[in-house]
């Protein structure tokens, strides 16, 4: 018998979600219901899904006490990930919007995750999100590309999930990547990565009493998903991995472009933040199998 799941769909710089209400946690999605539901052709087309349940309905050890609210993010080929930062600020939106939460200026509003409770706020472009401390891992890494040319060495970014990052010469390059491919990781990682290839532009020009801008452009291919218009964490392990490479010159306030928008990255004493537009844009029911 077919189950009617209502859902909302929403978007964070085209990084598109179903969002699901679960409070109470009694929604169990076999991966295959996930890939069905976030299938562009089949389905009602996502990089992902949201479950929206409270923490305390999760079993012991997976719930994240110290806030009501946990997202259950899972990929579109459903297998679980730890973190999604475009997602998160959806998934503070939808709340907002369903009246499942608050959030005044000057608040903070705890969501737990698979890589432990975040801090968001909001900010001039919609809501910020503490991603947390984060680690450079700067062992050799080599990355393979259809378009790229030679293999390029990547540097390891991990921001609560894991990333390589690659640095190319131009915007020509980054625009002739075919990353209809999945990139080849070597050595490969034990869980996978995302990966982003980026390319610097100059620092935006301030004057004396203004701490300096970098800005990036971005393209990133998402393990279990493929190429998106944007990836939250993947924006910010691309700040992180430029920032890392240009040394103590380096600015802390990035701006970084991605195929779907533009979104800001902060370091504040060791921790990452990443701040971004939320946008909910349908909802509607459909028959699950």
């Amino acid at each position: 018998m077919p189950h009617i799941l209502p859902f909302t769909k929403g978007h964070g710089t085209g990084n598109d979600f179903v969002i699901i209400a679960d409070p109470d946690g009694s929604l169990q999605l076999s991966d295959d219901q996930v890939a069905v539901l976030c299938d562009r052709r089949f389905g009602i087309g996502a990089d992902g899904t949201l479950r929206v349940v409270r923490s305390a309905a999760l079993p012991e050890g997976a719930s994240t006490p110290d806030a009501e609210w946990f997202m259950d993010y899972r990929n579109a080929d459903g297998s679980a990930a730890e973190m999604c930062g475009n997602g998160i600020r959806v998934y503070v939106r939808y709340l907002l919007d369903a009246g499942l939460a608050s959030l005044a200026p000057g608040e903070t509003l705890l969501i737990g995750t698979r890589a432990g409770t975040k801090a968001v706020t909001l900010s001039d472009l919609g809501f910020e999100v503490d991603l947390g401390v984060y680690r450079v891992d700067d062992s050799d890494v080599l990355v393979r590309a259809r378009g790229l040319g030679p293999a390029r060495p990547g540097v390891g970014i991990d921001v609560g999930n894991p990333h390589v990052v690659v640095a190319l010469p131009s915007h020509d390059d980054l625009d002739g990547l075919d990353l209809t491919v999945q990139p080849v990781i070597e050595p490969v990682p034990a869980h996978g990565a995302n990966v982003e290839f980026v390319v610097p532009a100059p620092l935006r020009p301030t004057d004396a009493s203004q701490e300096s801008v970098g800005e990036i452009r971005m393209r990133v291919f998402e393990r279990g998903v493929g190429e998106t218009l944007s990836c939250g964490t993947g924006v910010a392990a691309a700040a992180l991995a430029v920032r890392h490479w240009a040394g103590p010159q380096g600015p802390d306030r990035w701006i970084v472009e991605v195929p779907g928008g533009v979104l800001g990255v902060r370091m504040v004493a060791g921790r990452v933040l990443l701040s971004g537009p939320a946008t909910l844009v349908y909802s509607g029911q459909v028959s699950l199998a």
